[in-house]
């Protein structure tokens, strides 16, 4: 059997895929039915029956495979050389957005190594070579790749003061709430764009600060603080946070947040002096992915609060804390915003 190059089937999928049919032909002589054998091996059933006809026609030897349709015009070298090229940037290839298309690649494989692709044909490229079609993340352009990466190293550093200590690993961070709300994808008949009400004259905005606490051999935690229509934080408000979060936790904490110019107020960095069970940690600049704490905001905009037509600030204030309720009982959410980091806490 041959497979279409735009399968993306690499030499090692397409040795998987032989020794599921031949085990089915082994099911096949033993006169099992179809669907039996589809539910063992985990594939369709009309695949196990296309492969039954085979069988039946010519015989075990009819589903051995025969390889790819045809060899790739870019062998192995030369697509990491592309992959090299794409690495640069479209803006080092003349484009002044930083987005790469099917035609952007097309003309790079032509200048790069005189070939001429159909834009089908690049894309069959990238898809066998497990590229994809993705929206691209945001990062500041005044972000230090390299402070970050040893910023990583430093609350990799942390992690282990706080499991040396015995101590809790706590992140926190800020968000602000209006009544305007997330917007997400909803079904709807084709050409008649789904409209969502929203309160065009309040600028209500809901301020909360959120903790996610983390432990080797404890569950995760995660806690916030609401100030109903306030628009900031004073150092006060942190202070009474991590005062409660010592309290609710039992034990000392090692706390990571960003560089907002409240979190190194004087009169806070003073009072954080002379507590012996709380150590401070600041992030790198510009480096929010490092903070799972985001991973919270994010769950709860896509979530509980995108498309809803908020009738009251209390209302508002109803959706999110119940948001945050959900995620705060459920241990594999906030687990997954530290995964999602790159950063992981050992015994």
């Amino acid at each position: 059997m041959r497979y279409p190059q735009g399968g993306g089937l690499t030499a090692e999928r397409q040795q998987f895929r032989e020794d599921l049919r031949i085990k089915a032909a082994e099911r096949f002589a033993q006169g099992d039915a179809s669907s039996v054998i589809a539910g063992d091996l985990r594939v369709s059933v009309r695949s196990v029956q296309r492969w039954r006809r085979k069988w039946d026609e010519d015989g075990p030897r009819a589903l051995r495979s025969q390889g790819p349709a045809s060899l790739p015009r870019l062998n192995e070298r030369q697509f990491a050389q592309l992959e090299a090229e794409l690495a640069k940037g479209p803006a080092a290839h003349g484009w002044e957005d930083q987005r790469w298309t099917l035609s952007r690649v097309k003309t790079v494989i032509g200048r790069r190594f005189h070939l001429t692709y159909t834009i089908q044909g690049v894309r069959k490229l990238l898809v066998r070579n497990g590229w994809s079609c993705q929206v691209p993340a945001r990062r500041a352009m005044e972000r230090d790749d390299e402070a970050v990466r040893v910023g990583q190293g430093g609350v990799a550093l942390r992690g282990r003061l706080a499991a040396a200590r015995g101590a809790w690993l706590i992140f926190e961070d800020e968000a602000g709430f209006s009544m305007t709300p997330p917007q997400a994808r909803a079904w709807s008949q084709r050409g008649r764009t789904p409209v969502v009400r929203v309160r065009g004259r309040s600028r209500r905005r809901i301020s909360i600060a959120a903790l996610t606490c983390y432990k080797p051999g404890h569950r995760p935690r995660h806690d916030d603080g609401n100030r109903d229509g306030r628009k900031s934080f004073s150092w006060r408000d942190y202070r009474d946070l991590l005062i409660a979060a010592h309290q609710q936790l039992g034990g000392p904490i090692v706390l990571v947040w960003d560089n907002l110019n409240v979190h190194k107020a004087a009169d806070l960095r003073e009072w954080a002096a002379t507590r012996d069970w709380l150590t401070i940690y600041y992030l790198p600049p510009y480096a929010p992915d490092l903070n799972p704490v985001e991973g919270i905001w994010s769950l709860l905009r896509r979530g509980w609060l995108s498309n809803v037509a908020f009738s009251t600030p209390e209302h508002l204030v109803q959706r999110i804390r119940r948001g945050l309720r959900h995620i705060q009982y459920r241990n594999h959410l906030i687990d997954g915003c530290l995964a999602e980091t790159g950063l992981t806490i050992n015994p």
